[in-house]
Parts: C-alpha cells; sequence; structure tokens
C-alpha cells in the first residue's frame, strides 16, 4: 500500500521534506503547492510532479491520504483546517499555530477525526533526546529540581534583510521559530508548567519581534525550568540546543551530538551505565533511516508519521497536535508574563504579600 501525499510549502523546510518524503517506499507524492510558480515551474520540469499554487484547488482535484504542510507559521491553522476537513492526515510544520485558539480547536477535530496528525518537532527525534527521555522514565536521576533549556544560533544578525520568520504577524519571532524547539522538550519531560514568571522577549536587530527569550517555569513541588533562547548570536555557526537536567540522584546534559550522564545512585543503574560519568552518543543511539538529508531526525520523523498511518495508529503519537498545543499554551502563557512586565509583576506579589500577611 503506497500513501498519496501532497507537500505544501516548498522553502528550506518543504524541500527537504520533499526530498525525503519522495524517496520514502510507502509513498506517492501525488501533488506538491506552493506561490512561487518559479519554484513550481522548475519542480514540475525535472520531477513531472502535479504542482499547483492554489492549495484549496489541489485539496479538490487531487485524490491524497494525506498533507505535509511547510508554509509560514501563520497559514498553518487554515491549511490544517481544510486538510482535517477533507479527512486528511496532516503533518504540520512546528510552530503549530501562532493562535493558541486555534491550536486547541484542530486538535479537537483532529481527535474527533480519528486521522493521524503531528508536528515537525524533529528534536524528539534526536537519539540523545531520547535517551534523556528513557533515562527520566527509568528514575535514574531521582526527583528532578531544576532544567535548563538553551538554544543558540546566527539567524537575524543585523536590522535589514529580515524574512518572514522574524515577522511577529507570520512566523511569530525567536520565541516560536527557536525557542519552541527547547521547549517543546521541556514539556515532553516535564509537562505543562503551573506558571511561568520573569520573562523577557528582547529585540537586537528586529524591529517587529523578539530576537531573545529568557523565561522561568516553575512546576509542582518545587521544580523548575529556565528558558534561555537567542537567534542572533553569531558564535554559533548552526542552531545549537542543550538541556540539562539536575536531579537527587544525578545529572544529565544532552545535545544533538550526545547525551552526557553523571549518576551517583548505583542502585539505580540502567543497562550499559556505571557510578559516575558516562556518555551515550547520538550515533550510537540513532537506528539507520532509509533517506538522509540535514540529520536522521528529520527522515525519522516522517518515518513514524507514515508508519502511524499504515498501521491505523492516530493515538499515541509523541509529536501529536495535543502534544504541540501544550507547547503553543507555554508559549501563550510566557507572551502574556512578558506583557504584563517586571513592575506589574511586582505589584501583583506586593497584592499576593498583603493577602497571606492578613489571613496569617
Amino acid at each position: 500500500m503506497k500513501i498519496n501525499l501532497a507537500v505544501v510549502g516548498l522553502g528550506k523546510m518543504g524541500l527537504s521534506h520533499l526530498a525525503m518524503i519522495n524517496a520514502h517506499p510507502n509513498v506517492q507524492v501525488a501533488a506538491i503547492c506552493d506561490a512561487s510558480g518559479y519554484v513550481l515551474d522548475v519542480l514540475e520540469k525535472y520531477t513531472g510532479l502535479q504542482a499547483f499554487s492554489d492549495y484549496e484547488r489541489m485539496l479538490r482535484e487531487v485524490a491524497l491520504d494525506a498533507v505535509i504542510i511547510a508554509t509560514p507559521s501563520a497559514m498553518h491553522a487554515p491549511m490544517v483546517r481544510a486538510a482535517l476537513d477533507r479527512g486528511l492526515h496532516v503533518f504540520c510544520e512546528k510552530p503549530f499555530c501562532l493562535d493558541d485558539a486555534d491550536g486547541e480547536a484542530l486538535t479537537r477535530q483532529a481527535l474527533h477525526s480519528g486521522v493521524v496528525n503531528q508536528v515537525g518537532y524533529h528534536c524528539r527525534f534526536v537519539g540523545a533526546f531520547q535517551e534523556v527521555k528513557r533515562l527520566l522514565d527509568l528514575g535514574v536521576i531521582g526527583e528532578i529540581s531544576h532544567v535548563q533549556a538553551e538554544a543558540y544560533g546566527p539567524v537575524v544578525l543585523k536590522p535589514k534583510g529580515s524574512s518572514w520568520r522574524s515577522k511577529h504577524s507570520e512566523g511569530g519571532g525567536c520565541l516560536y521559530d527557536y525557542a519552541a524547539h527547547p521547549l517543546n522538550l521541556v514539556t515532553w519531560y516535564l509537562g505543562l508548567p503551573q506558571a511561568v514568571g520573569g520573562t523577557v522577549l528582547n529585540s537586537v536587530f528586529s524591529a517587529q519581534t523578539d530576537d531573545e527569550v529568557f523565561a522561568t517555569l516553575y512546576y509542582a513541588g518545587g521544580k523548575s525550568a529556565q528558558l534561555s533562547v537567542s537567534w542572533s548570536d553569531e558564535s554559533f555557526r548552526k542552531m545549537s540546543t542543550t538541556i540539562t537536567i539536575l536531579g537527587t540522584k544525578g545529572r544529565i546534559k544532552a545535545d544533538r551530538q550526545e547525551c552526557q550522564v553523571f549518576l551517583r545512585d548505583t542502585a539505580t543503574l540502567p543497562a550499559g551505565y556505571q557510578p559516575g560519568w558516562n556518555v551515550r552518543y547520538t550515533t550510537e543511539l540513532t537506528e539507520p533511516v532509509w533517506f538522509y538529508v540535514r540529520g536522521e531526525e528529520y527522515s525519522a520523523q516522517l518515518d513514524y508519521f507514515v508508519n502511524a498511518i499504515l498501521s491505523g495508529n492516530a493515538s499515541g503519537n509523541i509529536n501529536s497536535f495535543s502534544e504541540a498545543q501544550t507547547t503553543d499554551r507555554v508559549i501563550s502563557m510566557l507572551i502574556e508574563d512578558a506583557r504584563r512586565g517586571p513592575l506589574r509583576r511586582s505589584e501583583e506579589q506586593d497584592v499576593a504579600k498583603k493577602r497571606w500577611s492578613f489571613f496569617a
């Protein structure tokens, strides 16, 4: 059985997805869609794929099972909705939706339709970050006390020449496009926080949106997570995402290349680990993929999507709309916290202190 699929949006990520999915043994790319006539002409000429500039027309005229949506972020919600209305399985690039209400509605619609739904948070398919999740589920570092989530890279390095990604209304800025990655890992590991605080959305070069994101997430039992992200840091050649987790029995630090684990409790050692420092490399934690572009995780997430469709497993997807919506919800909390600002937060804290002193 082959899945008839369309790729919508043929920018950097869309072209990457097209290259990978077009080589998948269980997929037939039935159509491509983009607003650029030049891109469509070139691809149609050299690939023979049926090309459309009108998304709705493509949905009407082509028999599809699924779509991959890799358009600018502001277009995600209406395009996902149109696909779900036709009962199609949907893979949508991150961030899921710029409006939290849209994300909630689409999550409900996807659950009601019973279709496979997935968002492209590729870090969840990086071997080192998957190993972190496995170790946390085993409880090898005991009770978590703190998480440090960081991402830095050279995306916006001058005031002019920015793309749709750096326009708040189209891409959501650093918060939605960059900070969403480490934040999505934090919500995978710890879930939805009870509150957020000290949020700073700072502009370095961009006139319309944030280039830096700093915040603290608060969890039950005294757990906390700190988010530190900048896409205006040219000391990094490309995006670098790092997660550090402190626990009562050890600590874990992971990035794209490796997972470093320090364990002090010999009673809970998993197979292959010893007391003290351990290092597991992504190369030894990653299964081979059928087609390689940029990194195994990009192919792995698409293969995961295809296999979910073939197996009829619309639930339990680790990158489902519901999972992405949790990340979107935290982003909304951060935006609201930043809008309140430090003075407003200070006033609210003073009111709270007076209230508690009255009851005391």
